[in-house]
Order: C-alpha cells, then structure tokens, then sequence
C-alpha cells in the first residue's frame, strides 16, 4: 500500500488539510488571489492534503486556519467539530505491547492505576491460534447504548462522533458502564493517591483538551479521542506515544487516517487489509477499526507479571 505522506513530523497531526483543527485551502482566498484582491504571499511554505488525495505545497496564506490554538468552550465540547467524523484504526501485525499508549493517556488524563481509559489485552482466537496484543478503548459507537440510559444527559453523542462525558452532570449512577458491552468505562472512586497525584500534578487538558475531567470523585470516565488535540491539527496522546505506529487516527469524512508518519485512504486500507468491527453483531457501530494480526512485524511475547495481574 502506497503511503501517501512523505514528510511528516512523528509528534504532530497534518495540521493541513486533514482534520478540522488542522487547515484547509481557503477557496475564497485563492480566488482573490487570482483576482489580484489576496494579501501577498508570507514566504512560508505549508503542505495540504487535496481532495484528490494528493499531497501538495502551497502558500500559508492561502490555508485558513479553523481552530488552531483556541479554547474549547463547554458548548463546543457537547456539539462536536462541525463537518468532521473522527475515525480510529488499530493494525494488531504491530502492537507489542510495550504500553507506551496506555502511559501516554494516563499522562494526558492525569490518572493513576489501576484507571485506565486504553487497556492492551492478550488474546487467542483458538488453541491452534498465535497470541495477540489487543489494544481496547471507548470505541465511540455510532448507535451508543451508554447514552440512551443515562438519567441526566451526562454522557452523549456529539456531531463529531466522539461520545463524551459531562462529568458536572455525571451523578455516579453507573448506568452507563453496565450498558456499555465494550467495558470502556472507569468510576472514579477518589482513591487516595489518586487525589494527592491530581493536587501535585494538575492536568493542563482539563480545561481545553478533554471532554471528560478524570479527576472529579464520584463520575465515570472514558476515553475521549483527546478532542482538544484534535480542534488543533494534533493527534491523540495514545497515537504519538506509540513507538511502532500500531494506531490510526483521522476523519471519516475525508476518508484519511495517519499514525504521524504514514497516511492511508480509510476505506482502501479496511478494504486491502480486512478491517472489522467488535462484536458487530451487536448494532452499536463503532468508530473504531481493527486490522488482522497477519504477517506481524514483532513476535509474540508475555506481558510482565505485573500487567497481567492489573488485567
């Protein structure tokens, strides 16, 4: 499979032309600048993703930047990026278990184990079957059935994709967490250290990047695609911390995932690779994808002792 992004930096999404906190080619601007009416060129060089699929370099006057650098307000966070479908793709042939995912989000979520929004899971498909490492998150479900039994309205689908969690409405019922097939969710049950952690280390996504504050005792909380990341053109923690670039992330609408250094056509690469859906059986839809663990690029070992006792 061809790969269609040549110059990426590991760390940071394509700012330009994939996502809606990235940027996309201003179309009046580059009629004015045939007209003449456009400012002057800035000198400074950026690359964009065409519709086509292309990826091409122009002026940075020419791209309009829709939400770099910007604050999520809370109206922004319950209705979602406006035009985007946030779409997540898991290769199984390159996870090997190193939890540098796992890490990585506790970071950005400022939680402590046992809590953990991204769990990797040992798995056999048969007796006769190799092992496998199973990265497993809040999956984002099209049709949810963690919102329809929320009494207040706390958890909820935004336009965007993402289900999210209003932890100033959350009551703790737990409602959600027993309908939710995937075991996605985490309570917040104010453990001690958990508290002292959060005091001495406050998130600084709290206010602008997560949709769900993980530090408030008594509500649950997931996995939230790092929203706040994503309004400005970057990628999800649990994608950047990831050393063998097992995770995908982008948007459905522009049919475009990438791991920071590869970039693939969504529907070509579930189609060439066999992509799937957990239990598909059940209706719930998932945003997220997963990869067959052929041909893997790592052998199969145990997680260390200490892993397993935490699954």
């Amino acid at each position: 499979m061809k790969n269609e992004q040549e110059d990426s930096a590991r760390r940071k999404f394509l700012k330009f032309g994939l996502l809606a906190g990235g940027a996309t080619l201003a179309g009046l601007g580059l009629q004015n600048k045939l007209l003449g009416e456009a400012p002057p060129d800035s000198g400074k060089k950026v690359k964009v993703l065409t519709a086509e699929g292309k990826l091409v370099e122009v002026d940075s006057s020419l791209v309009t930047h829709h939400a770099a650098d910007m604050n999520l307000s809370e109206d922004q966070l319950r209705e979602g990026i406006a035009g985007r479908k946030f779409v997540m793709v898991i290769d199984l042939a390159r996870c090997a278990n190193e939890r540098k995912c796992v890490e990585g989000c506790q970071k950005m979520h400022n939680t402590l184990p046992p809590i953990e929004y991204l769990k990797v899971k040992r798995m056999q498909d048969s007796e006769l079957g190799a092992p496998y490492w199973f990265p497993q998150m809040c999956y984002h479900c099209d049709n949810p059935p963690c919102t329809k039994v929320c009494p207040v309205d706390a958890t909820f689908k935004r336009s965007d994709g993402i289900v999210a969690v209003d932890s100033d409405r959350c009551i703790g019922c737990k409602f959600c967490m027993a309908a939710c097939p995937y075991s996605a969710r985490s309570f917040n049950f104010g453990r001690p250290q958990q508290v002292e952690y959060n005091q001495k280390h406050p998130a600084d996504c709290k206010e602008t990047c997560c949709s769900t504050k993980s530090s408030t005792v008594g509500t649950v909380s997931k996995c939230d695609f790092c929203p706040g990341h994503a309004a400005k053109g970057e990628l999800p923690s649990c994608v950047t911390e990831c050393p063998n670039g097992t995770i995908f992330f982008g948007d459905e609408n522009e049919d475009s995932v990438t791991n920071g250094e590869e970039t693939f056509r969504l529907k070509e690469l579930l189609r060439s690779r066999a992509g799937y859906r957990q239990f598909e059986e059940l209706g719930t839809k998932p945003r997220v994808y997963y990869l067959p663990p052929v041909k893997r690029q790592f052998p199969f070992e145990e997680a260390k002792e200490e892993h397993n006792k935490e699954e």
